[in-house]
């Protein structure tokens, strides 16, 4: 997302002078589904994602890579973890991540986002709010069932999905990592003031849809920004144990003090200390933290610090416990 408000800034002061009245519109939480309240057993659960990939292995529309992906043991395990990726992107996006956690003995449940993996790169475009939170519900209902302590991670959008399951009442999200989230746009990129009107303007579809250079829709962008907005203030206790953020001082995309500020009040509120580890710049990972393939033996040892992150450990190297 980083070209997200390259477009917004040249023509929103016409837009708020237009419609100032837009400040004092309720985005209201309707149309955002909770997961459902009755739980699955293993072999249920596994049927369903096993169903689901089978979908969309006879779905010509797609991509092969994109399919969603189960790695399990064969049987419940005393760990579980849900993957949720970013927006544009697709399961394959934690490739190499969802090994480190297979290896450690997790069953893994990465399941593809509506609306992506498709041929059609433009589908994503037409994502919305309620849809992306059913998809998240319904990751949780099959990684729940797939061990004894389950959590989820999540970078950038699905970060944001990450955060909301980890709010919803009857969940038990033990350990939440977030990497990259996407609470909001980065300040240098567009003003705090102007995100509620493109929450408005952009994700109920009032005005017309614009796409970036880079394919960035603002209508599903802001479906992800629709979903951060209506997180509980203040922050509910549900029983997390572990909380941790990863975020690169080179994002120009995300809002870094949001990034942190909102899973600390999470940590807060369920009495536990927030891990925040910063990536050193030196590394050049930008947006996507998980973009690691270039840093070889160097990526392998940041997905291992990835894991201990989610699992608590202490902080390791490069990383500052809040």
């Amino acid at each position: 997302m980083p070209e997200i408000i390259a477009l917004l800034v040249g023509g929103f002061s016409l837009v708020v002078t237009a419609v100032a009245g837009l400040y004092l519109w309720p985005l209201g939480r309707r149309g955002l589904p909770v997961a459902p309240a009755r739980p699955l057993d293993f072999d249920t659960a596994t049927r369903a994602a096993e169903a689901t990939i089978a979908a969309e292995a006879a779905d010509p529309q797609i991509r092969p890579e994109s399919r969603s992906r189960l790695l399990s043991h064969g049987s419940r395990t005393g760990r579980a973890v849900l993957l949720l990726h970013g927006y544009t992107l697709a399961p394959e996006q934690y490739a190499g991540l969802a090994e480190k956690f297979f290896d450690s003995g997790y069953n893994v449940w990465i399941p593809r986002a509506p609306q992506h993996g498709t041929v059609d790169r433009r589908a994503h475009h037409r994502v919305e709010a309620g849809e992306l939170t059913t998809y998240a519900a319904q990751g949780w209902a099959v990684a729940a069932a797939l061990g004894d302590e389950v959590g989820v991670v999540g970078i950038s959008g699905g970060a944001v999905l990450a955060t909301w399951l980890a709010q919803v009442p009857g969940n038990v999200v033990r350990h939440l990592l977030l990497l990259s989230p996407f609470f909001g746009p980065n300040p240098r990129q567009a003003p705090a003031y102007a995100v509620k009107p493109l929450i408005v303007l952009y994700g109920r579809r009032v005005l017309r849809d614009r796409v970036t250079s880079r394919g960035y829709s603002l209508a599903a962008v802001t479906q992800y920004l629709t979903i951060a907005r209506s997180l509980p203030k203040p922050s509910r206790r549900t029983g997390l144990r572990t909380a941790a953020v990863a975020i690169s001082p080179l994002d120009g995309v995300v809002d870094l003090r949001a990034a942190v500020d909102v899973p600390r009040r999470i940590a807060d509120a369920n009495a536990v200390p927030l891990r925040v580890c910063t990536l050193p710049a030196a590394l050049g990972v930008e947006h996507n933290t998980l973009n690691l393939a270039a840093l070889g033996a160097d990526g392998d040892e940041w997905r291992r610090r990835y894991v201990a992150l989610y699992e608590g450990e202490p902080a390791p190297l490069n990383t500052a416990g809040a």
